[in-house]
């Protein structure tokens, strides 16, 4: 089979994609998809994505924690957000999480509805991510969250850093990935000062957690890949 890699640089562009035999990766960098990934990472059961904060509420006596995030900033009354030092391994090891964000979980469900399999994306789980997607016989969507439907730079870098690492392993790219692997070799040398021109990173600035950012510029830091299993996002057995 001649493989393909997509870019789809936001998700108000996903219709125009044929994914029903394709893997798609979230893509969310700052900060659902690092956070998601850290946290299976770091030992929870499964986290489960919803859309609507109110949805959350539907868990409210199930024992999960939950896990609300708008404009950046958690949602009052719940457990946190989605900062990834809210996800270690002292506060989620062996439990479930009920997540929902501006961008990420939009997209996840997005994602869902059609495609073949659906996994998350980050710079920490890179290179474990980029050897999965090499040894499945299927096309590949990366899908970036972007930020409210809008094109955003730090999902397009890390699409373009995917791009990269899997050119010898695809045959057929749309221009958005010619465009995202562009833009990732302009800014890998330095990805956090490339992404001070970003204007999420000055939302994020305006909220005093510059550590976050740094936090989900790291590479490799995990080894899991979380897949959407159902409802729920639980680490990938391959």
């Amino acid at each position: 089979m001649s493989k393909k890699i997509e870019v789809c640089l936001t998700p108000a562009l996903i219709d125009l994609y044929d994914i029903e035999q394709s893997i798609v990766v979230v893509i969310d960098i700052l900060r659902a998809t690092s956070s998601i990934t850290y946290g299976i990472d770091n030992g929870a059961e499964a986290i489960i994505p919803v859309a609507q904060v109110e949805d959350c509420l539907n868990y409210r006596d199930s024992g999960f924690l939950l896990a609300a995030e708008r404009n950046g900033e958690v949602v009052a009354g719940y457990d946190f957000g989605n900062s990834p030092f809210s996800y270690t391994r002292e506060k989620v090891n062996g439990k479930t999480v009920v997540l929902t964000t501006t961008n990420g979980t939009k997209a996840l469900h997005l994602a869902q509805k059609r495609a073949y399999q659906v996994v998350i994306g980050s710079f920490l789980n890179l290179d474990s991510l980029c050897h999965y997607l090499k040894s499945q016989d299927r096309n590949v969507l990366l899908l970036c969250a972007g930020w409210k439907d809008q094109f955003n730079l730090e999902d397009t870098l890390f699409a373009g850093a995917v791009v990269g690492n899997l050119r010898q392993n695809f045959e057929h790219f749309d221009d958005s990935s010619v465009a995202a692997e562009d833009l990732y070799g302009l800014a890998k040398g330095d990805l956090r000062k490339y992404l001070y021109k970003s204007s999420h990173s000055h939302r994020l600035a305006q909220l005093n957690i510059e550590d976050d950012v740094v936090f989900c510029l790291q590479l490799n830091l995990c080894k899991t890949i979380p897949v959407l299993e159902g409802e729920r996002l639980v680490a990938l057995k391959n």
